[in-house]
């Protein structure tokens, strides 16, 4: 909720703009991220203190327009409309600032007080580029400041005009840019006819140029507002504007050139794109070098990784001499049990898939901040179109051949939500290397020479099932009209800032291990509690009644209860399916968390499983692992990007589903062949 003592700042930009960093960089920590009321696109608010005064920051959708061509340039025109923001900060990338003034022309005549960034001055400079933010100032008559939002040293010009913009209320001057749409005379007709506040803040200058657009939604409001007689009227000046956007758009370019004349001094420099830039934009060798791209940065996030799977590791030893100490001195089995068995070894096997997590945000949050990222996007943008993607989403497809959770951290840098949900939900058909690690260990066991034949099917199947899948999830994620290729500019190189992004990186490591442990623990605790018996014997256990009971149930997709149970299991960890099906065919002791997130078997496990598991049934299994939920932090870790518990469980049901369906058709499929 806003704090009515608090200012509210609206931060309104292009994509690429430096939105998110300026925001991170304001608020650190002071964060929350959810989806606009009855939308599916992220909102982010935060808060921070200046001088003894507490601001909220709204970071409005990146859009290129306030257009109702989307529903972020609704969300972000509304909110504006609102009445919520006390000043709007409109961001502008100072490097090519032709284009990226746009949003600044569509600004013209909202009476929101305002103020400009010129973000990426240092790029600016790099190129040779000195501007003038002073005269600008006087030409807009809103404070400009120059900044380059990583450094956030160097933010007191940014503060001065923020305190301006707010007690001065500075208003965009437009007048000349309003002089230029006067020479269209159906404009001046259209703009005539316009009643007052037909949109709060919205003046008839802004509204008049909607119209000539053909925003349907500005067409709707102003006709709601005119009196019977004179809605005709004005339906025939509209319908008599002849390429209204051609028209308004060459003059906010006309205006913007006007705004630079004078103000931006430009030495030549020797441009030259580099090899690496040929390569990766190279029609033929563009695919390849952003996937040895993707693959290179997937090895070196085990590299910061490292670190963090040695802590996990640490605490992993700890359980047995802590439970033989709990029980020495007098402490409850049952309790020791739970500290030891479930909450440590949950933080342990936590705190190393975190590893991994951080290691992948900040490798590809590098790559995102330097350039490389846009690159991606562009080379398969018109792959990944077909399935309503963007060309980013060919990045989480690829790290998730090592880790879910980290192939769903990878999506971070997909601004639609739309597109980042239906993202996850493909990429989790793409089996992780925990599956990788057990599946052909399963396959070789039970047919031998004929593993590579499996493997080969495995593969088919994902590329059917991540299409099917498409075909599912799209069309409520992602509208038809949107999937097609992008016309975009890519923005020139970058130098890292190290501290803003190491903030950013701990700032969503954090966030995710909080989301993670309570996701681990609870439902660690409830196998294991399921699974405990003061006898130590199996047979005597809830989960071994639950299971023969459902057994009729699990046959039917070739599982008997034992195969079904590490099913259940591969949805904590792959590797604990194996660890559950250990303790089962012993027949002694509770299932431990330890089985179930690391593996644990007994010595003689291949030959447990082929004299208790037919070939029909382990290759039922095999298919009902592989494209069973990844694990349950990689489920923590879909919620923690998409922020919506509707759809975080519609994949886990829908992947749940399809594994069982698999499963009974490779089980009957088995049964012809042996």
């Amino acid at each position: 909720m806003t704090d009515k003592n608090e200012t509210v700042i609206a931060l309104l930009g292009q994509p690429n703009s430096g939105k998110s960093t300026l925001f991170n960089a304001l608020t650190g920590l002071r964060q929350h991220v959810g989806n606009w009321p009855g939308k599916t696109v992220e909102k982010k608010e935060g808060r921070f203190t200046h001088n003894g005064k507490e601001y909220l920051v709204a970071d409005l959708p990146g859009t290129y327009s306030l257009s109702a061509n989307s529903d972020e340039e609704m969300i972000t025109r509304d909110y504006i409309a609102s009445g919520k923001a006390d000043v709007v900060c409109i961001l502008a990338d100072s490097s090519q600032l032709e284009r990226s003034l746009y949003m600044l022309a569509d600004y013209a005549g909202i009476t929101v007080p305002c103020f400009l960034v010129l973000n990426m001055s240092d790029v600016a400079a790099d190129q040779g580029k000195k501007v003038d933010a002073s005269a600008l100032e006087k030409k807009l008559g809103i404070p400009v400041v120059l900044l380059s939002a990583p450094n956030t040293k160097a933010y007191d010009g940014f503060y001065s005009a923020l305190e301006r913009a707010v007690k001065d209320k500075t208003s965009l001057n437009a007048e000349a840019l309003e002089k230029r749409f006067e020479e269209l005379d159906t404009y001046r007709n259209i703009k005539s006819m316009i009643p007052e506040n037909v949109i709060p803040s919205y003046s008839a200058t802004w509204l008049a140029t909607k119209a000539v657009e053909k925003d349907a939604p500005v067409i709707a409001k102003i006709k709601a507002a005119l009196p019977d007689g004179a809605r005709s009227s004005f339906e025939a000046a509209v319908d008599a504007v002849d390429k209204g956007v051609v028209f308004t758009g060459e003059r906010k370019f006309a205006w913007i050139d006007e705004l630079l004349e004078g103000t931006v001094n430009t030495k030549k420099t020797k441009v030259s794109l580099g090899k690496f830039d040929r390569l990766i934009t190279h029609h033929i060798w563009g695919k390849p070098v952003v996937v040895l791209t993707i693959v290179l940065g997937l090895i070196a996030s085990f590299i910061p990784a490292l670190p963090f799977m040695g802590i996990g590791q640490a605490i992993g030893k700890l359980p047995d001499p802590l439970n033989e100490a709990l029980l020495n001195i007098g402490c409850p089995a049952f309790l020791a049990a739970i500290i030891c068995d479930v909450i440590l070894r949950c933080l342990s096997f936590i705190i190393q898939m975190l590893g991994f997590v951080f290691g992948v945000t900040l490798v590809f949050g590098l790559l995102e901040e330097i350039g490389v990222m846009a690159r991606i996007s562009y080379v398969f943008d018109n792959t990944m179109a077909k399935f309503g993607l963007q060309g980013k989403s060919v990045m989480p497809f690829l790290i998730s051949f090592g880790c879910t959770m980290g192939g769903a951290a990878g999506t971070r840098v997909i601004d639609n939500w739309g597109q980042k949900v239906l993202t996850i939900a493909l990429a989790w058909a793409v089996p992780c290397g925990a599956a990788w690690a057990v599946i052909p260990m399963l396959s070789t066991v039970f047919f031998g020479a004929w593993t590579p034949v499996i493997i080969v099917v495995i593969l088919l199947v994902m590329i059917l099932h991540m299409w099917l899948t498409a075909k599912v999830f799209g069309r409520s994620l992602v509208k038809v009209e949107d999937r097609q290729g992008m016309i975009m500019e890519l923005p020139p190189y970058h130098k890292p800032k190290w501290g803003s992004l190491l903030r950013y990186v701990f700032g969503r490591t954090k966030d995710t291990f909080l989301r993670a442990m309570k996701v681990v623990v609870l439902v660690a605790f409830v196998f294991w509690l399921l699974s405990y018996t003061s006898t130590g014997t199996i047979t005597d256990s809830i989960l071994y009644k639950v299971g023969t009971f459902i057994e009729p149930v699990t046959k039917i997709f070739g599982l008997g209860w034992q195969t079904f149970m590490a099913f259940i299991a591969s949805s904590l960890g792959k590797e604990g399916a194996l660890g559950v099906l250990s303790t089962i065919f012993t027949g002694s002791g509770t299932i431990s968390v330890g089985s179930m997130v690391s593996g644990t078997t007994a010595a003689n496990i291949n030959e447990l499983l082929v004299a208790n598991v037919s070939k029909p049934e382990a290759l039922a299994l095999i298919f009902a692992m592989t494209f069973n939920m990844p694990c349950i932090v990689a489920l923590a870790a879909t919620y923690q990007e998409t922020h919506s518990v509707k759809w975080t469980a519609r994949i886990a049901l829908y992947y749940t589903g399809v594994a069982l369906l698999l499963a009974g058709i490779a089980y009957y499929v088995g049964l012809l062949i042996w």
